[in-house]
């Protein structure tokens, strides 16, 4: 799945998203309920003051009597009495405030921390064809920023969603309280108000994910030209990576003012129809104060009450239409936990112990694209034990060869067996688990160069990772290293020369003792000194395993047992050096001997 072709079709589809959600949600529902609880005295707690409003003005500012069963309300009690009952309710909303912010936060970064790991997982868990297919860019921003925007946000939104209505609530009961006739004004023109937000649902669902993918490529373009680095300086790209990068800002500024263009008439549309309501409300009171069916304090309270309403009725708008960009968030988020790798084990797959007999290609065929062959025809049969080299011109599918013996990709045609059986047959952990691989540009990460062998075998004892580091030639430098073999290397391994990171994956495939090994042009990028330790190390590697070399330099092959000429997907010779030498206009021939006279001059 190309990820930059999302759809987020179920965006709107509020049953599923929270049927996905929902196993992220179910072992915190006590703590969400507490937090959804903390929300209404929140909210209810806005419509104090205004409440306060009617007896402060009737009987403390205008004198008006007030009697509560039985017991009278003096203006003296309500002057000494409200002031300080307001600054109670400040405190008791400031306490629950803080209480339910930091439980909010808590549960958001529970669930998003979760969905997190359980994507990482599903990322582990992909085959070569995703990562070939999609930028390191575009799944950093999928598999890490959308789990943050749904699952963060989620919580807090309807949290929001909830002290918003229930602040709304007990302001209209404030309004009901002081004047049905004024409150049915009021509450309509606000729900008038309100009507704007279900309008624009799909264009921020549109823009959004614009957004979303168009991050994507930024982080890509940024993660390229750090790792990339030298090449822009060594070929004085800076401009161009700048122009390519200021492309990317302005398109992400023109989704956002599109956004901005079609949503930020909202708040001035919805503030005109609330100011029209309360200019309606003010006349209309008026004329109930004058008739007497209504006190001057009740209209204040009313007044207080309707203009704090707006507040609540805003902010629920702006909440409503952020969470369209949740939810468009979260249907991304969904859809990688969907994805599901091209290559999987068969239904009871067998255990591949060892390789006791043979590796062998019959009449493979394999396509990265549809339509457009890669490799044609692939037959050749191995025995324990044996080395093969692959040789021939660039591009003609040497490397793809030895990628598809761990299944890294599955062929179109063919099989492969080890032993007889179909490596399909096999479950992947075992069958990966007896191969290791060497490549020209081995990642190492981050941690100690101790950490990088142990991922050959997280169990190894420290016998079996002195006999790897002797066997691969570390000790010659890890003595001049500080820390030794617990120096930590950095990213990638960069604070290494080319030749000690080939070495310390030497080391990490010897540590695993696999049957099978592949070195896919392991010494091609060294100088000739590095080359030699180098190759002393591999011969350590390979002793008594069955080896698949992928090499350029064809004195370094001259020993094998068989050797492979690939070119264009096809097998076109095969034989040990001395007999493909004596092929008149051979392949073979012709590539050793072009390098030989090369070498000479």
């Amino acid at each position: 799945m190309k990820l930059a072709q999302t759809r987020t079709d179920n965006a709107f589809d509020y049953a599923f998203l929270f049927g996905r959600i929902f196993p992220y949600i179910k072992p915190l529902i006590p703590r969400i309920i507490l937090a959804f609880i903390l929300s209404v005295p929140l909210g209810l707690l806005d419509g104090a003051t205004a409440f306060a409003l009617k007896p402060y003005i009737d009987v403390v500012v205008n004198g008006k009597p007030m009697n509560i069963n039985g017991f009278e309300l003096t203006r003296d009690l309500l002057a000494a009495l409200i002031p300080w009952l307001i600054v109670g309710f400040a405190v008791v909303q400031g306490v629950l405030k803080y209480v339910n912010a930091y439980l909010t936060d808590w549960l958001s970064n529970t669930i998003s921390n979760s969905v997190k790991i359980d994507l990482f997982k599903k990322m582990t868990s992909l085959d070569s064809k995703f990562f070939d297919e999609n930028s390191s860019g575009l799944v950093l921003s999928r598999f890490l920023g959308d789990p943050d925007t749904a699952s963060k946000s989620v919580i807090e939104s309807i949290k929001t969603l909830i002290t918003c209505a229930t602040g709304a609530m007990g302001l209209i009961a404030v309004l009901l309280y002081n004047s049905w006739k004024l409150a049915f004004v009021g509450v309509v023109v606000l729900v008038i108000a309100f009507l704007p937000v279900a309008l624009i649902r799909k264009k921020i669902k549109q823009v959004s994910n614009d957004s979303m993918v168009l991050g994507g490529g930024i982080n890509t373009n940024f993660n390229e030209t750090y790792h990339g680095n030298k090449i822009m300086t060594g070929y004085s790209l800076q401009n161009s990576l700048n122009v390519k990068f200021q492309k990317q800002i302005r398109k992400s500024f023109d989704l956002a003012m599109s956004l901005t263009k079609r949503v930020g008439w909202m708040s001035p549309i919805m503030y005109l129809i609330a100011s029209i309501g309360v200019a309606i409300v003010m006349l209309f009171g008026n004329h109930l104060i004058i008739s007497g069916e209504m006190t001057t304090g009740s209209f204040a309270s009313f007044i207080t009450s309707l203009l704090l309403l707006y507040k609540p009725i805003k902010d629920l708008g702006r909440t409503l239409t952020s969470l369209q960009g949740v939810f468009v968030a979260m249907s991304r988020v969904f859809e990688l936990f969907d994805l599901n790798p091209e290559i999987a084990d068969i239904k009871n797959p067998v255990t591949l112990n060892g390789v006791s007999k043979n590796i062998e290609f019959s009449d493979v065929c394999f396509e990265y694209e549809e339509n457009t062959p890669v490799l044609k025809n692939i037959s050749f049969n191995i025995q324990k034990g044996q080395t093969i080299a692959l040789v021939g011109n660039s591009g003609g599918g040497k490397s793809t060869i030895v990628n598809l013996i761990p299944r890294f990709y599955d062929i179109k045609s063919g099989s492969i067996k080890i032993d007889g059986v179909d490596i399909r047959n096999y479950s992947l952990i075992s069958l990966r688990k007896n191969i290791s691989e060497v490549f020209q540009d081995n990642f190492l990460f981050s941690g100690s160069i101790r950490d990088n062998i142990l991922m050959g075998k997280p169990d190894a004892t420290n016998e079996e990772i002195e006999k790897a580091v002797y066997g691969a030639h570390l000790d010659e430098f890890l003595h001049t290293l500080e820390h030794g073999i617990d120096t930590i290397i950095g990213e990638r391994g960069t604070t290494l020369s080319g030749g000690q990171r080939q070495r310390v994956a030497i080391a990490r495939a010897m540590v695993k003792d696999a049957p099978v090994i592949i070195l896919d042009e392991a010494t091609s990028a060294l100088d000739n000194k590095s080359e030699a330790i180098v190759q002393k190390a591999l011969e350590n590697l390979m002793k008594d395993k069955t080896v698949f070399v992928i090499a350029h330099r064809l004195s370094t092959i001259k020993n094998a047992d068989m050797i492979f000429v690939i070119n264009d997907g096809e097998l076109v010779e095969a034989g040990n050096h001395e007999n493909l030498l004596k092929i008149e206009n051979g392949q073979y021939k012709f590539l050793y001997e072009m390098q030989f006279k090369t070498a000479s001059v």
